[in-house]
């Protein structure tokens, strides 16, 4: 399936991500950068939060939070490791879906917005995954910046063993 490949990529992502902010100075990762969320830290930490809110919503389990930039973990390591572990969480949930599940509903309220809301799942796993690309073009952006190259970021760079 799609979406099982979309978690591979995210995974494999954001540990390429990770360990080219694994290093910078915490000073530099911290350092507002003019980025939606201000800094490298604050975009790392934002993605982790909305994906919890995320498979919170499709698991049924909600993750709350106060805002959508909420700092989760101050400390680079933790964070890291929070990250690890969430990734291969959403690898494994997104393998335990059927075809049948995914053409269901997800119905959730909105944090930004506190509305009802029902997509197809397909449609909001799209969403929950392309939500993450972007803000990790944003990093990439802000790590070249910073004189550091991620290299490839292609969907389709990703490599054998994680297909």
């Amino acid at each position: 399936m799609h979406i099982q490949t979309m978690a591979r990529y995210n995974r494999w992502m954001n540990h390429k991500i990770y360990e080219c902010c694994s290093g910078l100075s915490d000073e530099k990762r911290k350092r507002e950068m003019g980025a939606f969320f201000k800094s490298i830290h604050g975009t790392l930490n934002h993605l982790l939060l909305a994906d919890r809110v995320w498979m919170g919503r499709f698991t049924g389990k909600p993750f709350h939070v106060k805002s959508l930039d909420q700092e989760l973990y101050t400390d680079f390591a933790v964070l890291r490791g929070e990250r690890e572990a969430e990734d291969n969480r959403i690898v494994e949930w997104v393998a335990s879906l059927s075809p049948q599940d995914v053409d269901s509903d997800l119905v959730y309220t909105s944090i930004v917005n506190p509305e009802p809301r029902r997509y197809p799942l397909w449609l909001a796993l799209s969403h929950f995954f392309n939500h993450q690309t972007h803000h990790r073009g944003q990093i990439t952006t802000l790590l070249t910046q910073l004189g550091i190259d991620v290299g490839v970021t292609d969907l389709i760079g990703l490599p054998s063993e994680e297909m």
